[in-house]
């Protein structure tokens, strides 16, 4: 098997965790993030009193960095163990 670049890999996936929380983003900025949640959650039968906070930019920045930086070291410690163990 072919091995993998654990930087390639865990910036494709750091970008795409980050990709989908910038979606997240967009939801609450246009006012659509509560109907879908409130869908979601009724679709796995829940109930649940909530706020969907007013879009920041300071905490969308750190929400941003933090998800690409989890989906980083994620797919570089995926990437170290297909190395190791693909052989």
């Amino acid at each position: 098997m072919q091995k993998l670049n654990k930087n390639a890999v865990g910036l494709a996936l750091g970008s795409l965790v980050a990709l989908a929380h910038l979606g997240w983003l967009i939801l609450i900025g246009i006012g659509l993030a509560k109907p879908l949640y409130d869908l979601i959650l009724k679709l796995h039968h829940i109930s649940l009193s909530y706020a969907i906070l007013p879009l920041s930019l300071g905490l969308s920045v750190g929400l941003l960095a933090l998800t690409f930086a989890v989906g980083y070291v994620f797919g570089w410690v995926f990437a170290t163990f297909w190395n190791k163990f693909s052989e």
